[in-house]
């Protein structure tokens, strides 16, 4: 793949991730709606997702601006335990939805983030993932 095409990739993919997860938004204005209430399906308090919504939307912000490596790593894997997480509850809760949308959307964002993650520019890099050994002698 050339430089341009990986970077259209990543940036598309960071993006949609940036997207689905700054929804996390409407969760805060639901938990000042409800406060004390809880879902239903999943048995979590509502102030859970006022939590979430905050750092999903912190997420977001920090995998698009500029600099701040070792943040974003941090935020990928936020990202990343946040999607698996929600696939995972409604998997154990029966909470499938039409088709088992609410199992596999997350984890088809989860995809998206990998292959952002994967493609970052090495600007957004923090160290090396698997150092080699002896040198750098294969």
């Amino acid at each position: 793949m050339n430089a341009k095409a990986k970077s259209i990739v990543y940036w598309t993919t960071t993006i949609l991730v940036a997207f689905f997860m700054s929804g996390g938004l409407s969760q805060i204005w639901q938990y000042r709606a409800n406060p004390h209430g809880v879902v239903p399906e999943l048995g979590y308090p509502m102030y859970f997702f006022a939590i979430l919504g905050i750092w999903k939307a912190l997420g977001a912000i920090a995998i698009l601006v500029p600099g701040f490596p070792r943040l974003k790593e941090w935020a990928y894997a936020g990202i990343f335990f946040d999607l698996t997480g929600a696939a995972a509850s409604c998997a154990a809760v029966g909470g499938y939805g039409a088709y088992g949308f609410h199992v596999i959307a997350p984890l088809i964002i989860t995809g998206f983030l990998m292959v952002s993650w994967w493609l970052r520019p090495p600007g957004r890099v923090v160290g090396v993932l698997f150092p080699s050994k002896n040198g750098g002698l294969a």
